[in-house]
């Protein structure tokens, strides 16, 4: 089953969604238009905005007023991926081409700032100032999480709680908000909004982790990048950690391999490294953790077809092997 198959009554409103960003997107210059939709073409499972629906179910549902959160918060994505390749020198993203690849960096960077600019345009449809303090404390999270990243780059001396912290800031916090806001912009309860922030925070807690495991168990083809980048390029995540923390030889055979060139650097041992540790299912254990959390968070809300795609959405994430 595809992930989009647990939403397909949502089917005409994210197709509306989807001409919606290709409009946000539009520029007056050629290059800032071109990157754009190069960005905006590459795809992307478009799973914010899918949840701003979802949870904007549960108030009054007006996909003309909630078209506007679920654009600003998939611009907001967006935007932040491209100053990711941009730090983490990627050339190649979902299989393709990234923008600082096709062109430069300074195109990507000014990319990314002018989809940043256009995710505020859309959000500032709303009066409401919550939607605005969300928004905005979102992106100074997202910025800090990425500020640590970058700190910790082969800091092997990290700890669970380091790591937990940042997939918050860089992953969780914008998937719980985009969960809040479609109940916020729909006029969902203030209990709902709760509920549905704290459903949001921890699947995206699961998911993170359980990308950070397929980078150890996918294939490059499956990954759109070789199995192992992350930890090439010093991104300690939790398989890596665990193995690390439990085994002192093991942790000293991985730094002194990421302190060679490169291009000169066998990723198979690592790797195997990692998965003999247990790192993978201790993973595997915590994800699970989260998203019992996260069906946990859906109780209480009224039994509607939102609230099965949802409770599907995170057996999806937590069963996931792409």
């Amino acid at each position: 089953m595809k992930l989009t198959d647990l939403y397909l009554f949502l089917k005409s409103d994210i197709e509306r969604i989807e001409e919606e960003l290709e409009i946000a997107v539009q520029a007056n210059h050629p290059v800032l238009q071109e990157a754009s939709l190069h960005l905006l073409q590459a795809g992307g499972k478009r799973i914010r905005p899918v949840f701003v629906l979802l949870s904007a179910k549960f108030g009054n549902y007006d996909i003309e007023r909630i078209k506007h959160i679920a654009v600003a918060l998939e611009l907001i994505h967006m935007a932040s991926l491209v100053h990711d390749d941009v730090i983490d020198n990627a050339d190649l993203r979902r299989g393709k081409k990234t923008i600082k690849a096709q062109w430069d960096n300074r195109v990507a960077m000014y990319t990314g700032d002018y989809i940043f600019a256009k995710a505020i345009e859309r959000a500032a449809y709303f009066k409401n100032e919550d939607i605005h303090r969300v928004i905005s404390n979102a992106m100074y999270e997202m910025c800090s999480g990425e500020i640590e990243q970058i700190r910790d780059q082969y800091n092997w001396h990290q700890n669970l709680k380091t790591y937990l912290r940042r997939i918050k800031r860089k992953t969780a916090l914008l998937i719980a908000v985009s969960c809040q806001l479609g109940a916020i912009s729909a006029g969902a309860s203030l209990t709902d909004q709760t509920r549905l922030f704290y459903y949001g925070y921890n699947v995206g807690m699961s998911y993170q982790i359980i990308d950070d495991i397929l980078d150890f168990t996918g294939s490059e083809k499956e990954l759109g990048k070789p199995a192992g980048d992350d930890l090439l390029q010093g991104n300690i995540t939790l398989p890596a950690l665990y193995a690390m923390c439990h085994n002192t030889e093991d942790k000293n055979i991985i730094s002194e391999t990421l302190k060679k060139n490169k291009t000169e650097i066998d990723m198979v041992p690592l790797l195997n490294i990692v998965k003999q540790s247990g790192g993978i299912e201790y993973s595997k254990e915590l994800s699970k953790k989260y998203l019992n959390k996260a069906f946990e968070s859906l109780e209480g809300l009224s039994d509607i077809s939102a609230k099965k795609s949802l409770r599907d959405i995170a057996k999806y994430i937590g069963s996931r092997s792409s």
